[in-house]
């Protein structure tokens, strides 16, 4: 898979979707393509210049690269958007991206887990056209009571996660956060006496 892929096949779901649709995505790198990258360190100082004055910014060319960047991190918030979302945005749908590394907080992992299982469970051929049938199989497979038994399961590591936070809270709050050790002298565990 690719951006380019995804994109077309992003375009062709988004008319079937209802309105206001919210749409779970993930951190995969063609979900997360750039409309407009941002500069970083590896740019050169003209196109650092260039893309700050493409963004409406008065730029002094005698500035070192490092407050350059500086002035982007400044404003990159404002332009700092994925095609995907954008092309969501204009079909009044929203993108809820997910924590990189968090694939518990995806009901459709789930699901993708059960309809990958059947395929290979039951793949005996290895033909494109049974793999295709074993595929529609095990979507079928996939019940609307095991769906919410999986968006529960979802609410439920949710749950877990903002424990976890307010836990985190809890203790960063308390009074005495303040924990200094004093490392004096011989840190040697050894005896030296002889």
């Amino acid at each position: 898979m690719n951006g380019d892929t995804f994109y077309d096949w992003f375009c062709g779901v988004l008319p079937k979707l209802k309105e206001n649709s919210v749409i779970v995505m993930d951190n995969a790198s063609y979900h997360s393509v750039k409309k407009d990258p941002i500069p970083t360190i590896s740019w050169r100082k003209d196109q650092i210049v260039e893309w700050l004055t493409s963004k409406g910014c008065d730029v002094d060319t005698s500035l070192v690269k490092h407050i350059l960047l500086e002035k982007v991190r400044e404003i990159r918030h404002h332009h700092d958007k994925y095609i995907i979302d954008e092309e969501a945005l204009k079909s009044n749908k929203i993108v809820l991206r997910l924590l990189p590394y968090h694939c518990e907080l995806n009901a459709i992992e789930m699901a993708w887990s059960v309809v990958k299982n059947h395929v290979k469970n039951n793949n005996t051929t290895f033909k494109i056209n049974d793999v295709r049938q074993l595929l529609i199989d095990g979507i079928k497979k996939v019940t609307p009571d095991m769906w919410a038994n999986f968006v529960s399961h979802t609410i439920k590591e949710e749950d877990k996660l903002c424990n976890v936070d307010n836990n985190t809270d809890q203790v960063l709050d308390q009074e005495n956060t303040s924990h200094v050790m004093l490392i004096t002298g011989d840190t040697s565990s050894s005896d030296d006496s002889d």
